[in-house]
Order: C-alpha cells, then structure tokens, then sequence
C-alpha cells in the first residue's frame, strides 16, 4: 500500500522531494512522485478556473481504468480550481478509486497579496495533500479543528490546522494500512 504523486509542470520548483517525505511521514506510508503526463482539461475561461472533477474523471480513466493503479494516487497542479456549486476548492478526491487532486494556487499567499513564503505554502500542500489522500483511504471530515482531516473554510482555519490527524483519524488510517 502506498501513495503515488503526480507534479503539474507548473507548481512551484523546489516543493517536490520535500512534500513527498513530509506527505509520506505524515501518513506513515511509502510515497514516491513522478511528472504528470495527463494533459488537464476542465478549463472553465468564463472562471479562468479547471473544473476539479473533470480533472478526478480524467484521472480515473488514465490511472486506475486503464493503467491499473491501486495506490492512492494524488495530481499536484497549480491551476485554481473549483467544482460545481463553490467559488474554489484547495483539492478534491474520488475515494472509491483512490484518486485525488489538489492545487497550489489559493495556497500560496500571492494569491491574497501577502508575502510570499515557500514555508506557508509547504505546510499548506501537506496538510490539503494528506486531508485529500486521506479521503481516498475512507476517512470523512473530522470535527477537531486541528486534525488534517478538518474541513477548513478558510485559508486562517486551514492555518491553524496541525500536520497530524486525531487519535480517531489515526486509528482509521491504521485500519485501512493494515486490511490488505
């Protein structure tokens, strides 16, 4: 059981060997990255934005339909996207086929005009990036505003989240590491 990244061209240099180890102790499982090959569709121009389960669609088809992956699997893009009926989403994932997506774009604090901070960013991909995979491992949303698997609603309460799940989330994702 392990978990396969997949880097957008155009996500920020530097970000990649690191977020792999961090996703991968975090979660306490084997991670590795490669480049992504999947051309993203879904580009909205009326919304200069990529629909997100477009994206999970086309990820399906290509990794687990036709290359036979059973990792969960996670794109990293630094497109903005959204899916229908919200302004944004930071990712999104498909946990009945292990296939997730999450954007650096509202992450990073250029986006809201603030300094730009390759450490703000880094601890924000970690956390979006496990809360995804972690939903493509069965875990739903947790109410403890500091567990990763907390729905944030705005970049100040994904802040204060910590780079760690709850004891409860914890001994779901050990349920799952552990069923095979």
């Amino acid at each position: 059981m392990g978990i396969l990244i997949f880097w957008d061209e155009d996500v920020p240099e530097g970000l990649q060997q690191p977020f792999v180890r961090m996703v991968s102790h975090t979660l306490d499982m084997p991670a590795s990255a490669q480049p992504n090959g999947m051309m993203l569709r879904g580009f909205d121009r009326s919304r200069n934005q990529n629909d997100a389960s477009r994206i999970l669609g086309d990820m399906q088809d290509i990794y687990t339909r036709r290359a036979g992956c059973e990792e969960a699997v996670l794109l990293v893009t630094g497109k903005d996207l959204y899916i229908r009926g919200r302004d944004f989403v930071f990712g999104l994932a498909r946990p009945g086929v292990k296939v997730s997506v999450v954007s650096t774009a509202r992450l990073d604090n250029r986006w809201y005009g603030r300094q730009p901070s390759d450490e703000d960013l880094m601890d924000r991909l970690v956390k979006e990036g496990c809360h995804e995979l972690c939903h493509c491992m069965g875990l739903d949303h947790c109410e403890n505003p500091e567990c990763i698997m907390y729905y944030p609603q705005t970049l100040d309460e994904l802040d204060r989240k910590k780079k760690t799940l709850c004891p409860e989330c914890r001994q779901y994702l050990n349920l799952y590491r552990f069923s095979d």
